[in-house]
């Protein structure tokens, strides 16, 4: 099957996964069982890397501080940048796809070959909506909180990173995090809209391929990774198109 087909294939899935749920009290407890399971559970992963990269960012950018001409504050001012418009939305959305995608997929696909899909199918239940229409709401829903966590504890990286190491001072640092914020604000909407969009791909990819997976125990494996390749592949190509439509 080629890519077209695969596409083909993918909306035509996406199609039944916005069908009406079966039964609203069952989608509220699957739905809120998702988020626990997919969004809260991932919040630890995403803390401590945040923490790190904030201190590596502002790091890296005190080192190359070569000019005299640029004051001092520009060090928080490129953490904050560089936190909102790309690490907490992409690179932080890149390493989910790999934890939330190939869980998604090993998940969905075992159902698949067990035929558990199939027992939901002569039960009358639109299986593809029941497994992945909670999934992709929860993820699409409440990605951008972790981002805004995320962010959060970028710039508290960076804060420690700086301060520790004696590169610069508290005081200018958090001049350069608050500065321009009026003109800048709107890259704070902007990250968080790409990332709703990277948590559909994050969820609705992966089911993909773990729905149409076929074989046994090897072929689940096979689907996680194709899972993983191409949500990420999607997320690099949707921030690409993002970018072009919003910010230039």
């Amino acid at each position: 099957m080629n890519l077209f087909e695969h596409i083909g294939r993918y909306f035509v899935m996406l199609k039944s996964v916005f069908s009406r749920p079966e039964k609203g009290k069952v989608f509220r407890k699957m739905f809120f069982g998702e988020v626990d399971s997919i969004v809260i559970n991932s919040i630890p992963l995403v803390a401590f890397l945040s923490v790190f990269m904030g201190g590596v960012i502002s790091l890296q950018t005190a080192a190359n501080m070569g000019s005299p001409l640029l004051p001092e504050y520009t060090i928080g001012y490129i953490t904050r940048s560089s936190t909102i418009l790309e690490f907490s939305p992409t690179i932080i959305s890149l390493i989910l796809a790999g934890k939330i995608g190939s869980n998604i997929a090993s998940e969905v696909g075992t159902m698949r070959v067990t035929e558990q899909i199939d027992a939901l199918e002569i039960m009358g239940v639109n299986s593809i909506g029941y497994l992945m229409f909670p999934k992709i709401l929860a993820t699409t829903l409440f990605l951008p909180f972790v981002v805004i966590i995320s962010m959060a504890l970028c710039l508290v990286g960076g804060w420690v990173a700086g301060v520790q190491s004696g590169l610069y001072s508290t005081e200018t640092y958090l001049i350069g995090i608050k500065a321009f914020w009026y003109e800048d604000q709107f890259y704070l909407y902007y990250a968080l809209c790409k990332t709703m969009i990277f948590g559909f791909l994050i969820t609705s990819i992966p089911g993909y391929f773990g729905y149409f997976t076929k074989g046994g125990s090897l072929e689940v494996g096979r689907s996680s990774t194709k899972a993983v390749v191409a949500s990420s592949v999607a997320i690099l190509v949707a921030n690409y198109i993002l970018t072009q439509l919003i910010l230039v």
